[in-house]
């Protein structure tokens, strides 16, 4: 593939081929790394300042490697096409390798499902556009290819995607709507934990509908205008009303199987059709079986 350059932009190398190629900037540095990218028939540096009528040419497609092993995993699969998927991602799934946590994540399932992965995200994290944390169950989107993960990324940070979550909380909610605003940072103490914080923060608003009261507790639906780490779990404990069973953020642990968090609706342009799409997901098991006792309780 031969790209001659037609403009006089002077624009480095690496970032004038992440404008016109279907590859993140980082892939595009390591291709020219690799001497798969020549500038004039010769080896170059991603700093180099393109000129007019250069000839780049890609001797040889990136192909991505990594060290995350594909694992069989029973992936519920709402929707698929050519370009994005929607998975409906059970409670207790870490989403990617990490600390702690380097095999049995979704992204070893979805690689062993598929190699049709976006990479922007690094090698880590293929197709991963957003993330769910371990014990929240519910819709996630993937991208499948970069074009539409550069897209969904746009629509994410332009907050053109809805998604509505439910939680069960602890204690009685006194009001049927609020909205948070609240900043979100790194507890300084512990460090695995975010927190409401003037202090190296983020902007943050959730916004809270109430479902249904009961004795001790308050369903709720809740949706996102900022998408911050542990944002939902988060601004429930700073309004004295934690997820419950949340064994980081709450005060009380039992013996059900996670949170009681649920990505329950999404809403999206498609990025490559544009067609308005919309999926939603049924209340896990253990979720819908707790409800329907405390129903029973107060009936």
């Amino acid at each position: 593939m031969k790209i001659v350059v037609n403009n006089k932009n002077n624009e480095r190398l690496d970032k004038y081929l992440s404008e016109h190629l279907d590859y993140s900037r980082s892939i595009i540095t390591k291709m020219i790394e690799q001497e798969n990218i020549l500038v004039n028939d010769k080896p170059s540096k991603a700093s180099y300042k393109v000129k007019l009528e250069d000839t780049i040419e890609i001797v040889k497609e990136y192909v991505a490697t990594t060290d995350i092993s594909p694992t069989p995993m029973e992936l519920n699969i709402i929707y698929e096409d050519e370009h994005i998927i929607i998975i409906n991602k059970p409670n207790g799934v870490v989403v990617h390798p990490g600390s702690g946590n380097e095999t049995n994540t979704l992204a070893n399932g979805l690689l062993y499902y598929t190699q049709n992965l976006s990479d922007l995200n690094g090698e880590e994290r293929p197709g991963i556009v957003h993330r769910l944390d371990k014990d929240t169950s519910g819709l996630m989107l993937v991208a499948k290819t970069n074009q539409s993960h550069t897209i969904l990324s746009e629509d994410f940070k332009n907050h053109n995607v809805k998604r509505q979550y439910v939680a069960l909380l602890n204690g009685v909610f006194p009001h049927n709507k609020a909205k948070i605003d609240a900043p979100i940072g790194r507890d300084k103490k512990e460090r695995k934990k975010m927190k409401v914080t003037a202090e190296n923060s983020k902007h943050a608003i959730t916004y809270l509908t109430v479902l249904k009261r009961y004795t001790k507790n308050t369903l709720v639906s809740l949706e996102l205008e900022t998408g911050r780490t542990h944002q939902i779990r988060v601004h429930m404990q700073y309004i004295g009303y934690p997820v419950y069973n949340d064994p980081v953020y709450g005060h009380q642990i039992t013996k059900e199987q996670g949170q009681f968090l649920h990505s329950k609706t999404i809403d999206f342009t498609h990025p490559i059709t544009k067609e308005k799409m919309h999926f939603e997901s049924e209340l896990p098991e253990y979720f819908s079986n707790f409800i329907k006792n405390l129903e029973e309780k107060e009936n």
